[in-house]
């Protein structure tokens, strides 16, 4: 009998199963697979965000189905991906979701996309380093012990398209949970939305990547095994 498929969605801190170290575990009762988005790779050059190829990224990787798993900017791919094809989602995990388009006009989304905005106005006058740094610092961005010379990071921020430009919808019908790590209103303010229309929404006091914690990895599998038996 073939494992069940779980499909990872990085966000910006970095890619493919670095980006996952205590979902690892999973992979002995699941069949895993985790992804790098559009730009992201260790020899090609960084690429500008593209939504749309992200959304394909995942189908793809989705075959015949299973569970989807996303971080920060990673949520958006993971519900585009959901919303063309419900049938292959059997749940969504968003965790620190970056959806400011869903919220746009709230006061935390409205001053996070005010600063991501001004940001990039000064972009052209900041140097790598200075640029990476306030790049980093905005979306609580961990990169310690990554072996990427700063330059080709700064290469990717500076490529990325603000997530508020993404074409969302509500997910229909999908078994859907959200983790925050209860620091940041932004990411809060975004859970508390999909929460509204059926998420169930978990907070731990973590910080931007509750899924390194041990709760946070046992909360995730949980609901995945919940998903499972049609709970």
């Amino acid at each position: 009998m073939s494992k069940t498929r779980i499909v990872f969605i990085h966000g910006m801190d970095s890619y493919g199963a670095a980006a996952w170290p205590a979902q690892h575990l999973l992979a002995g009762n699941y069949d895993c697979l985790f992804l790098k988005r559009t730009g992201f790779d260790a020899v090609a050059p960084p690429a500008a965000t593209d939504f749309a190829a992200d959304a394909k990224i995942v189908i793809d990787a989705l075959g015949r189905g299973g569970h989807v798993v996303a971080h920060a900017q990673g949520a958006v791919a993971a519900m585009m991906a959901a919303v063309q094809r419900p049938d292959l989602v059997r749940s969504l995990i968003l965790i620190e979701p970056l959806l400011p388009s869903l919220t746009a006009e709230l006061p935390a989304t409205a001053a996070y996309s005010r600063r991501v905005q001004e940001l990039f106005a000064r972009s052209e006058v900041l140097g790598d380093a200075e640029f990476l740094m306030e790049f980093n610092t905005l979306l609580a961005i961990t990169t310690a012990g990554t072996a990427e010379p700063v330059i080709r990071r700064a290469a990717r921020a500076r490529l990325q398209l603000p997530s508020a430009d993404a074409p969302l919808l509500i997910v229909p019908g999908v078994p859907t949970f959200v983790l925050t790590g209860g620091w940041e209103p932004l990411y809060e303010e975004v859970a508390d939305y999909l929460e509204s229309t059926g998420a169930k929404h978990v907070v731990l006091r973590s910080g931007h990547r509750p899924q390194d914690t041990t709760d946070g990895a046992a909360q995730i599998e949980q609901f995945i095994e919940a998903a499972q038996r049609g709970v």
